[in-house]
This record gives C-alpha cells, sequence and structure tokens, in this order.
C-alpha cells in the first residue's frame, strides 16, 4: 500500500458560480413554466445571481414544507372520510341514516357542526362547547379591555391633538401679528439709527465746543481756584468800589459845567486821578487777596 495520501481540491470560484447560474436557471424555467410563460433575458451578474439564488433556495425550502404538509392534510382527508364513511354505516345499521332522520333534525345537526368547526372543537360534547364557549368568553374580556385601553389613548391623543392644534392657530396668530409688526419695527428702527447719527453728531460737535472752551479757558488763565463763590465776592468788591467812585465821577461831570480854568482844572482832574488809581489800586488788592484766601 503507498503511504502517500492524495488531496482533493475543493472546487473553485468559477465552477461554483456556473453552478449556481445553472439552479437559478432550472428554478426559473420550472417557475415561468408553470405561469406559461417564457423567462425574460437578462444579464446574469454575480449580485443578480447571488439574489436569484438565494430567492431559489427559499422558494424550494417553503416548496418541499407545503408539500409535506399537503400530504399530510391529504392523509388525514383520506383518514376522515374513511371514518365518515364508516360512521355513516353504523348509522344506517341502527336506522340512523341522514335519508330516515326528520329534516329539522339534519338541520340541527348540520347547526351542531359548524358551531363545532367555529369553535374549533373535534367532538360535540357538552363539556368541549362549555371549555370552547369560557375560551371565547375570555377573549372577548380580553378584547373589551384592549378596546377600552385604545379607546382611554385614543381620548387622550384626541385631546393632545385639539391642543396642538389650539396652540398651532396660536401660533399662527402669534406670526401673522408679528410679520404685521415688521414694517413699523423696521420704520422706528431706521428713524432710532437717523437720531443714532444724529446724537452722535452732536456728541461730536459738543466734545470740539468743550475742548475749545477748554482751550479759551486755559488761554485767558482760568484756574480751578476761581469758583462761583469768589466770583460773588469780586463782584460785590465791584459794586462797592463803583458806590465809592461814583461821587468822584459826579464831581468830575460838575466840572466840566465850569468854565475853562487851566490851572485850576489841572489841579482837579490830577486829584481826581489819584483818587481814581487809588480805587482802582484798592480793587486790585481786594482782588488779589480773596484770591489768596481761597487758596
Amino acid at each position: 500500500m503507498s503511504d502517500s495520501v492524495s488531496v482533493i481540491d475543493p472546487p473553485s470560484t468559477e465552477s461554483r458560480d456556473g453552478a449556481r447560474i445553472a439552479e437559478v436557471k432550472a428554478w426559473l424555467a420550472s417557475q415561468f413554466e408553470a405561469a406559461a410563460k417564457e423567462v425574460p433575458a437578462f444579464e446574469y451578474t454575480p449580485r443578480s445571481v447571488a439574489h436569484l439564488y438565494n430567492l431559489a433556495t427559499l422558494s424550494q425550502a417553503k416548496t418541499k414544507a407545503a408539500n409535506i404538509v399537503a400530504a399530510d392534510f391529504r392523509q388525514k382527508a383520506a383518514e376522515y372520510r374513511s371514518q365518515a364513511a364508516r360512521i355513516r354505516e353504523i348509522l344506517e345499521n341502527v336506522g340512523l341514516a341522514q335519508e330516515s332522520l326528520p329534516s329539522n333534525v339534519v338541520s340541527s345537526a348540520q347547526v351542531l357542526a359548524n358551531v363545532a368547526n367555529l369553535l374549533n372543537i373535534r367532538d360535540v360534547e357538552l363539556s368541549s362547547f362549555l371549555v370552547a364557549m369560557g375560551d371565547i368568553s375570555l377573549r372577548k374580556t380580553a378584547v373589551e379591555e384592549k378596546r377600552a385601553k385604545v379607546h382611554k389613548e385614543s381620548k387622550i391623543l384626541l385631546d393632545y391633538t385639539r391642543k396642538a392644534i389650539a396652540r398651532l392657530t396660536y401660533l399662527k396668530r402669534t406670526l401673522g401679528q408679528l410679520e404685521d409688526d415688521v414694517a413699523p419695527c423696521e420704520a422706528q428702527m431706521e428713524n432710532w439709527k437717523t437720531n443714532l447719527a444724529v446724537m452722535a453728531s452732536k456728541e461730536r460737535q459738543y466734545l470740539q465746543q468743550y475742548n475749545n472752551y477748554k482751550a479759551l479757558l486755559n488761554r485767558v488763565g482760568y484756574t480751578p481756584e476761581i469758583s462761583h463763590g469768589v466770583l460773588v465776592e469780586m463782584a460785590e468788591h465791584r459794586k462797592e468800589l463803583e458806590k465809592k467812585t461814583k461821587p468822584i465821577l459826579d464831581t468830575l461831570r460838575s466840572y466840566q459845567d465850569l468854565p475853562p480854568d487851566k490851572a485850576l482844572a489841572a489841579l482837579a482832574i490830577e486829584d481826581k486821578k489819584r483818587q481814581y488809581a487809588a480805587a482802582e489800586k484798592y480793587l486790585e488788592d481786594v482782588l488779589h487777596s480773596a484770591l489768596a484766601t481761597n487758596d
């Protein structure tokens, strides 16, 4: 005996695909032949062959299962026919053949058989009918409970739907109001933008004026020490000086009505000038003293 072991190569992919295509063609031919039609021409691509092969496998499996069930049903039908013939023979022997029974008995028996078939029971015993009726009652109760539950849920959903419709109506009305308010709001916004631009221009103008006034005050020597109270005090001193200088001015005006005397006029003028200079010096001293006191 040889010690070498022969290895059988697995079928190649091409041979496998060819076998599948042959199975698919045979299955398609059988199906279309059963419908008295020809197989339409199409391209056998790997994708279509794989899909049709799966369909053929599934169809063959279902066909096989259906044949098994049909054979079982045929066997049961044969058994039922045999049993019916035996029962008919027994009934004929005891004088209870269907032809010898009254029509109302036959009708009642037929109704009883129909009810038994409807209840899915195999005999006509009272207990079987009671069990079947109890089962139907239980199923009826379960159905009624489910129906009540569904009715309750549908009522809740209807309530939610009504609320949703009301909310939708409110939102639509609000949207309509907002759309109506768009044009006035846009006009108001344009007005605000215009006013804002004007205010910005005024702000720049006021800042420029502020800087100009500040520069002017710096040029005239204004300092923060010159407050309102100091100015009021200086105004009061000025009034006092005006009261003091007023008689002198009146006297000077009275000299204008005198006949011109050059020597006397010159003396009087010099005297009044000295008095006026003394008054001005007094005013300056008062102002300086007020400023020094404020410092």
